[in-house]
């Protein structure tokens, strides 16, 4: 019997509201569909399985397909179907409050073209593309007879007999003139890998050509054929639904290879599975990142029971581990998805702490199991380990047993070992063990001999974020400082309360300092006079190591930007020891005593790296007449 109505909306209108409010985001319509047809297909597995339903299942792809000239997508299904009764049901009674309330409660949201799940409007959302929807179904059920829907995008509908003869869903979108984008093969094609790569039911979108032998030339030669295959789109069993003792690992390479084509093998991965107190599957991969992390986010995609919702995972994963790669899937998180549920959500909170604990875990096994291995990845896993000690209390709980320090010798040291490498040769007089550290070992090398003359170790922490870890280091470890091994002269990095005797006298020191106070002409410099060994410089630059840090951070986004392109005031110390400031003193002349001082003084830029432009082409030329 013929039936025409109204759909229960307490609202003129909500078709336009879907069109308003999820515009940006149209194309889910696919996914909403395709979904709402692999749910039909595995309801019906279930129903045989519980033996309920004793008909023969026959073949369940799901077929998309489209038809240009008719301007028609039509999703099927093979699934449960429905009666005209469940489609009154379940399609046109949609309960909630008129729209003007509706659109006042979402109208300040930044996340607004996500609400359409919420409300459990996903078959809808077919609207915000087609001008006609048409539902064409027939029931599981014995004895069913065919229904068919239609509507035009009003609130009026019309429900007719149909003469279908399968079991399932067919739903036929008349494609509205703005939306012909999407009778495009291309652009289906794209959608469906996008979202519907790993559904568990196969799905099918046309056929392509695929080579095939067809015999022998009379040469020998063999012969080829082109014949049409089915496109499936879908793995539907990709690894994280399996279980890890059933996976090589070339299975998860491979994987990786599926989702990153153009990609390094990953270092190692974490396959993820519980089931209590939430539902989580997945696998994580740890990618080579060296030095280039800041390029590597969004590279995690977020699944609900296999239906792909996003690549921005932020409230899900800690934001350390939005470095890793790789696949999380919760039936916990709906498919549409908000910003406001994933920060609310307490399930969502509980899957943050546990992905958490198991790379924490899992980074502590391969120190504990093969310390060795370990040590070959610590370029690529020093990046995770120290964001993620600097971003996550619980985290850095852990990692700090297993994240490492490594000198210029190339060997490692867990913190607890290094302090005690150090400790007997690098404790300052207030007891403090000061850990020396290079940015630049190249830059630095005068300063780095310079230390190692005392025996004394560095380390290098010249990673993108190592400014930011250097200070954490020292507010969790009591007693220990760090200090950039050109901060200051070597005594000073490691105060031992060791006075050295100063060949010069009180009023050669005050000459001294007028001599470099003249042939440097700048007042942003402070000289000092001090008492060194003999073989150190005779003139050493430094920039405090509390700047040199704020600078550091600065240029790697995290400091104050209080220095920018202000002169810095640099520390000028004279060794009072060393012969050529004996020589200065000894020059018969104040323009030969400026000279040789200004030569020294530029010697010490250039070995900061902190000479150019004039100063250097007059370093040089002064040079030549030297010589």
């Amino acid at each position: 019997m013929q039936e025409k109505g109204t759909i229960s909306i307490h609202t003129e209108n909500i078709f336009p509201i879907i069109k308003k409010f999820l515009y940006s985001d149209h194309e889910i319509f696919l996914r909403e569909l395709v979904s709402n047809a692999v749910d039909a297909t595995q309801k019906i597995k279930q129903l045989a399985a519980l033996g309920e339903y004793s008909g023969e299942l026959g073949d369940l792809t799901v077929e998309v397909s489209v038809d240009k000239k008719k301007k028609t997508i039509k999703v099927s299904d093979k699934g449960i179907g429905m009666t005209a009764e469940e489609i009154k049901k379940y399609i046109n009674q949609i309960a909630f409050s008129g729209a003007t309330e509706f659109i006042e409660k979402y109208k300040d949201k930044a996340d607004n073209q996500q609400i359409i799940g919420h409300f459990g409007l996903g078959f809808y959302s077919a609207f915000m593309v087609a001008k006609k929807v048409e539902i064409v179904t027939l029931s599981h059920q014995e004895g069913a007879e065919a229904a068919k829907w239609i509507c035009t995008g009003e609130t009026d509908f019309e429900i007719k007999p149909d003469k279908k003869k399968t079991r399932g869903t067919d739903i036929i979108l008349h494609i509205a003139d703005d939306s012909e984008e999407f009778l495009e093969d291309a652009r289906i094609e794209g959608i469906l890998n996008k979202y519907s790569k790993f559904l568990p039911i196969q799905i099918k979108f046309g056929q392509k050509d695929k080579s095939e032998e067809d015999g022998k030339d009379k040469d020998g030669n063999v012969k080829y054929k082109s014949v049409k295959v089915d496109n499936i789109i879908n793995d539907t069993e990709p690894i994280w639904t399996k279980s890890p003792n059933d996976l090589k690992d070339e299975d998860y390479l491979a994987f990786y290879k599926t989702l990153y084509p153009f990609s390094e093998d990953p270092l190692f991965w974490i396959h993820l599975n519980v089931d209590y107190p939430f539902n989580l599957t997945g696998v994580l991969y740890f990618p080579k990142l060296k030095k280039d992390f800041d390029l590597q986010k969004n590279k995690i995609q977020l699944y609900s029971r296999q239906v792909f919702i996003t690549d921005e995972v932020k409230d899900i994963v800690p934001e350390f581990l939005q470095l890793l790669h790789g696949v999380i899937d919760s039936p916990d998180i709906p498919l549409n998805v908000s910003r406001s549920y994933l920060q609310s959500d307490s399930n969502v909170k509980k899957i943050n702490g546990y992905i958490t604990k198991k790379v924490a875990d899992k980074l502590a096994d391969l120190f504990k199991n093969d310390r060795e291995g370990y040590e070959k990845k610590w370029e690529d896993i020093g990046v995770f380990v120290k964001y993620g000690m600097i971003s996550e209390e619980k985290f850095d709980e852990k990692a700090k047993d297993f994240v490492l320090l490594k000198n210029l010798d190339e060997k490692h040291f867990t913190i607890a070992e290094y302090k005690k490498q150090i400790e007997a040769n690098q404790t300052n007089k207030d007891k403090n063990a000061v850990v020396l550290y290079t940015t630049d070992k190249d830059k630095q090398h005068g300063y780095i001999e310079t230390a190692k003359k005392r025996s004394y170790d560095v380390i290098e922490l010249n990673g993108p974020i190592d400014s930011h870890f250097i200070s954490h280091l020292e507010q969790k470890n009591e007693k220990m400082v760090l200090q950039r091994v050109d901060a200051d002269v070597i005594d000073k990095l490691i105060d031992k309360d060791e006075k050295k005797e100063s060949m010069l006298s009180d009023e050669e020191n005050e000459t001294l300092k007028g001599i470099f106070e003249k042939a440097i002409d700048d007042k942003n410099n402070t000289v000092n006079v001090e008492a060194m060994a003999t073989d150190d410089l005779p003139v050493t630059i430094t920039l405090p190591e509390f700047i040199r840090r704020m600078k550091d951070m600065q240029a790697t986004g995290g400091g104050p930007m209080m220095f920018g392109d202000m002169p810095m005031n640099l520390s000028v110390a004279v060794n009072a020891n060393h012969e050529v400031i004996r020589k200065i003193l000894d020059s018969k002349t104040d323009k030969k005593r400026e000279r040789l001082a200004k030569q020294a003084y530029d010697l010490a830029l250039l070995s900061q790296g902190m000479l150019e432009g004039k100063a250097l082409t007059d370093f040089v030329n002064r040079s030549v007449e030297m010589i």
